[in-house]
């Protein structure tokens, strides 16, 4: 029997109805978390006041939504689908002909949709939105911008110290930032006072100094001078530098490959932002994923008629889910597992998982 489009409509309304409401419930909750956190990082500082900390909460809300929507669509159609069965409706359309993988179609096709907008409309206003977050981060929280930006003529970082500001150009990295090759270092006095420039082959990264080979150093009024070796003295460290870069939070899906190739080809190691693009990629799979697993403890309500396990179900499999993409992340994140399988795992094995669960109690 075909599911008919009065009865797809109305299945569709209540499942997007019930996501939409158990996410609006998560993220309220995350802010007024979140909010708690950011007052008590602003201790101290009087000049942040609870509206710097209320707009900060707003702008990384779109982040934190993303976060939960996993969580929130399996909350969501789990109370959906129990609230059909609690009214028999369920029970009506299956006596009718309807197996369990019609009408689980449309909460499917919802899921799946509403990955795909989040893919592509939500993650760029996403990441706009926590860009601007972490600025007022830096500046009202931390004291300070960030360090470092790449472009398509190489890096640039900036340092600063008691003898004035430096800013360094280079064409390229090796060892993830200990060493830069081609560098251009243009001394400043006070924040924009132009007192001298240093070229040189290469710039190692030693504990504080820059260790240049084969300098010149050159200034207003005054020859040039070639030095074998130069030391600059210098306050940055390695994890400074990689901690410098735009978090991949803060770059929307369309823009991280272009930036992971350039990442790639000034020679930092660009696995932090290629496992968070397919991290995002795997959203749908995810979210259909999780319909999978809400209709599995729906359908145990049926047979048992028991509200306490679909409700120790969901917390249960939502505890799983976060344990197992925390460990999948960490482990591509060290290395330790290809990129893809880091990031696809949670979503391909919450499937599977989801199917073989429906496959024993339909069809077994």
């Amino acid at each position: 029997m075909n599911l008919s489009k009065t009865l797809t409509v109305y299945l569709s309304r209540r499942f997007f109805g019930s996501i939409v409401g158990v996410l609006l419930v998560l993220v309220s909750l995350v802010i007024l978390f979140d909010i708690v956190e950011l007052h008590r990082r602003a201790s101290g500082r009087e000049s942040v006041t609870f509206g710097i900390l209320a707009q900060m909460a707003l702008l990384k809300a779109p982040l934190q939504a993303q976060k939960v929507l996993p969580f929130a669509t399996l909350f969501g159609a789990m109370y959906s689908f129990a609230r059909l069965t609690r009214a028999n409706e369920l029970i009506v359309a299956r006596a009718a002909g309807v197996s369990v993988w019609q009408f689980l179609m449309p909460a499917a096709a919802i899921a799946f949709v509403m990955g795909i907008l989040v893919v592509t409309v939500f993650n760029p206003l996403s990441s706009a939105m926590v860009y601007s977050y972490e600025e007022m981060e830096a500046k009202h929280l931390r004291g300070r911008p960030s360090l470092l930006e790449v472009s398509d003529s190489g890096i640039w970082l900036r340092q600063a110290d008691d003898n004035g500001q430096s800013v360094i150009h280079a064409e390229g990295v090796s060892q993830q930032g200990v060493e830069l090759k081609n560098v251009i270092i243009f001394l400043l006095e006070g924040p924009d006072r132009f007192i001298g420039r240093i070229d040189s082959e290469t710039a190692t990264l030693k504990e504080g100094h820059w260790l240049l080979k084969n300098a010149v150093l050159t200034g207003p009024m005054q020859t040039a001078e070639h030095r074998e070796t130069y030391m600059l003295q210098t306050t940055l460290t390695h994890h400074q530098i990689q901690d410098s870069f735009a978090s991949p939070e803060t770059m929307s899906f369309w823009a991280l490959p272009e930036f992971i190739t350039m990442l790639q080809d000034t020679g930092f190691s660009a696995l932090r932002h290629r496992l968070h693009w397919h991290a995002i990629l795997s959203g749908p799979l995810l979210l259909c994923s999780m319909v999978l697993i809400a209709a599995t403890f729906s359908l145990r309500l049926t047979r048992y008629g028991s509200t306490a396990q679909i409700i120790a179900g969901g917390v249960l499999a939502g505890f799983v889910l976060y344990l197992l993409s925390d460990i999948s992340l960490a482990l591509g994140l060290s290395g330790g597992i290809p990129v893809i399988l880091a990031a696809w795992a949670p979503a391909g094995v919450t499937t599977l998982l989801g199917l073989g669960m429906l496959l024993h109690l339909e069809d077994g």
